[in-house]
């Protein structure tokens, strides 16, 4: 097996060991974040209903306007402030952080303190 499919396989590996766990209810929804390498993304989701609530990412129209390049820790960090003030004026305060099989540093873990900072608690 090439090593480009041995880190696939490992990366599908810990996102089922991880959502296993991990489901958004009403009260407090899921904030699942998605990384390529380019761009990121966030959405929050009610997984009793399948609906996405809020959403954002480096491809929205405005976020070309604010960043010099999408595929960084500066990128994150505005993704991360743009979906707490998403979910805030939703009356969303609290969510489940679903770190969707990522490793839990650098990117993942920018946009997750940011989202903290700007009023989201997980």
């Amino acid at each position: 097996m090439s090593p480009l499919a041995q880190k696939k396989v490992a990366h599908l590996k810990r996102k089922t060991r991880v959502r296993k766990k991990i489901r958004g209810t009403t009260e407090r929804p899921r904030l699942n974040v998605f990384k390529s390498a380019r761009h990121i993304y966030a959405q929050i989701i009610d997984d009793a209903t399948g609906v996405t609530l809020a959403s954002a990412s480096t491809v929205q129209d405005d976020a070309g306007d604010t960043l010099k390049y999408t595929g960084n820790i500066e990128a994150a960090k505005y993704v991360g402030a743009e979906i707490a003030k998403k979910a805030i004026e939703k009356n969303i305060s609290s969510v489940v952080f679903d770190r969707n099989g990522f490793l839990y540093h650098g990117r993942v873990k920018a946009l997750a303190d940011s989202a903290r900072e700007n009023g989201l608690s997980f």
